[in-house]
């Protein structure tokens, strides 16, 4: 039973310790210029499909169909390319 209460006890010194090294960097964020910024890459309307289908084929037509109405649309043709990419994002997460 001592080895759980000092197995604690590390954990929470090493959370302490975490914690005040963000506290000592907090004035230093670096600060990023927009070239450094990844790029959006295109995202079509296949890759999109892919994913989707991938979902609704494991159980989760719901929440793809759910998806979709979030974007405005019943039906992926009805998405707007430039919603694409968002889509796609939460897609995979499903």
């Amino acid at each position: 039973m001592n080895d759980v209460y000092l197995s604690l006890a590390d954990g929470f010194d090493k959370l302490a310790a975490g914690y005040r090294a963000l506290a000592d960097n907090e004035g230093n964020e670096v600060k990023t210029s927009p070239a450094s910024q990844p790029e959006e890459r295109e995202v079509d309307v296949e890759e999109v499909r892919a994913v989707l289908g991938e979902k609704s084929a494991a159980g989760k037509t719901a929440q793809v169909r759910a998806l979709l109405m979030k974007y405005d649309a019943g039906r992926l043709s009805g998405v707007k390319p430039e919603d694409y990419a968002a889509l796609l994002a939460e897609a995979e997460v499903l």
